[in-house]
This record gives structure tokens, C-alpha cells and sequence, in this order.
């Protein structure tokens, strides 16, 4: 049983066929897919499968806090696994590519900020846009 699916399970959710196609294409996704790219690979798995139950089941696992909804100014949602650490996101605005990183440095001074301004830092996301340094203009 995959790591979607096994949260799944955890949380009492009625896990039909279908839903077991959806949670195993999120969990090897390498990649953070938008819905029609989730559709296209669990169709692959089960011909069977309809775009509706595919949308109806990644607002499921949304709503229940397996996965994680990211739009990163490209028009669509996408989607990866509540991850287990903090990560933060660097987005490539030729390619759509995206990259995960963590930096301790960012994490304090986004801490010692909130501390400054009067507040205790409870959650936050980082999203960096950028191009290649060898495709710059």
C-alpha cells in the first residue's frame, strides 16, 4: 500500500478502485501534476477511470489534508503529497519545472521577521520564480 493510500485508509476514507488509481499516480508523481495530467496517467492505469472521479477525488484527499494544492501562476492547479517536512518552491518560468528546496537560513529569517513585527510564525509558503542564469536577457 503506497503512502496516499495508507493515509487514506488511516483517516476511515472508503477507498473504492478508482480512488486506489488516483492515490497510487499521486504517490509516484516525481512531478507536482494538475488534474488533467493526474486524469491522463490514471487513465493509463484504468481505462474506466472519468475525469469527474479523478476531480471529485484529488478535492477529497485536498479536504482531508493528504495532498496539497499549489498554483503557481501558470492557470492551474497542482498537486503533491502533504509532505511530511517543510519545503519551499522555486518555479522555472520557461519550463514550468519545479523545484523543492529547503533553507534554514530563509526559515530563521522568516521566523525573526513574524518575531519583529510582533508575531510567533505558525505556517508560511515560499514560491520563487525565476529563469535559468544562462537564459537570462
Amino acid at each position: 500500500m503506497d503512502r496516499i493510500e495508507k493515509l487514506c485508509v488511516d483517516k476511515g476514507m472508503r477507498m473504492t478502485d478508482q480512488r486506489r488509481v488516483v492515490a497510487r499516480v499521486l504517490s509516484s508523481a516525481t512531478d507536482h501534476p494538475d488534474v488533467e495530467e493526474l486524469y491522463r496517467r490514471a487513465h493509463e492505469v484504468d481505462t474506466h477511470i472519468s475525469i469527474a472521479t479523478v476531480y471529485r477525488t484529488v478535492r477529497l484527499f485536498e479536504e482531508s489534508g493528504i495532498i496539497e494544492r499549489h498554483d503557481f501562476r501558470d492557470g492551474r492547479s497542482r498537486y503533491e503529497q502533504a509532505p511530511d517536512e517543510h519545503h519551499d518552491h522555486l518555479i522555472d518560468m520557461r519550463t514550468g519545472k519545479v523545484i523543492e528546496f529547503m533553507d534554514n537560513e530563509i526559515e530563521a529569517l522568516q521566523k525573526a521577521i513574524a518575531r519583529r513585527l510582533g508575531f510567533k510564525l505558525v505556517d508560511h509558503r515560499l514560491e520563487l520564480y525565476g529563469v535559468p542564469l544562462d537564459e537570462e536577457a
